[in-house]
C-alpha cells in the first residue's frame, strides 16, 4: 500500500510540474490583446490545474488497483489431513516421554516411521489444490501411523509407563489426540465429513 501512494505521489507531482509549462507558453499568443486580457487569461490558468490535479489521482489509482495483485500468499491445506499429522506429531512426542520410563524393561523403541510419515503428509500438503483420491490416501497414511502410535503408547503404559509424569498439557492432549484419531477413523470409514463434536484444533479442541 505504501508502494502505491508513493506513485501516486510521484505521478500528482510530475503532472502538477508539467501544467506550468503550459500557462507560461499561453501568455505568449495572448500578447497582442490588452492587460486585463492577459490577466483574465492567467486567472483562468490558474484555475485550471486544481481540477486536473483533482481527476488524476482516481485516474492512477484505478489504475494500480487493476495492476495489483491480492491472492492470499498462504493457503491452507485441507483440515483434516493437517489435524492428523498434528496428532501424530503429539504422539511422537508422548511416546518418546512414555518410553524413557521403561527403556530398561523395554530394550527396543517402538518404531514410529516419523520420517516417512512427516515426507508423505508434506508431499500433498504442498499442492495448492491436492485431487480428492490423493487427499484420501494421505488421510489413510495419516491415520495408519496415527494408530501404531497410540497402540505403542497402551503397550508402554502396559509395561509400566505411568501418565503421572506427563504435565496436564500433555495429558490433555493425549486425550484429544484420541478422540481426533476415532472422529477421523469413522468419517473415513463412512466416507462422509460430518460427526458430532467434531474437532478441528488440537490447542482448542471446543
Amino acid at each position: 500500500k505504501q508502494i502505491n501512494d508513493i506513485i501516486m505521489s510521484r505521478a500528482i507531482m510530475e503532472e502538477t510540474a508539467a501544467k506550468p509549462s503550459e500557462t507560461e507558453s499561453s501568455p505568449v499568443v495572448a500578447d497582442e490583446g490588452d492587460d486585463d486580457d492577459n490577466g483574465d487569461h492567467h486567472d483562468d490558468h490558474d484555475h485550471s490545474p486544481p481540477p486536473a490535479q483533482e481527476d488524476s489521482p482516481p485516474r492512477h489509482q484505478g489504475k494500480l488497483i487493476l495492476d495489483a495483485t491480492c491472492a492470499p500468499a498462504d493457503i491452507r491445506y485441507p483440515v483434516d489431513l493437517r489435524l492428523l499429522n498434528e496428532a501424530r506429531e503429539h504422539s511422537e512426542r508422548i511416546l518418546d516421554k512414555l518410553y524413557s520410563q521403561v527403556k530398561d524393561v523395554i530394550a527396543q523403541k517402538p518404531r514410529t516411521y516419523r520420517q516417512q510419515a512427516r515426507k508423505a503428509y508434506l508431499s500433498v500438503a504442498k499442492q495448492r489444490k491436492p485431487k480428492k483420491k490423493q487427499l484420501g490416501r494421505a488421510i489413510r497414511k495419516q491415520l495408519g501411523y496415527l494408530q501404531r502410535n497410540l497402540a505403542h503408547i497402551d503397550k508402554l503404559l502396559a509395561a509400566g509407563a505411568s501418565l503421572t509424569l506427563l504435565n496436564r498439557q500433555q495429558y490433555r492432549t493425549l486425550l484429544v489426540i484420541s478422540e481426533v484419531f476415532r472422529q477421523q477413523q469413522e468419517m473415513y470409514q463412512t466416507k462422509t465429513r460430518r460427526i458430532d463434536h467434531r474437532i478441528v484444533s488440537i490447542s482448542q479442541p471446543h
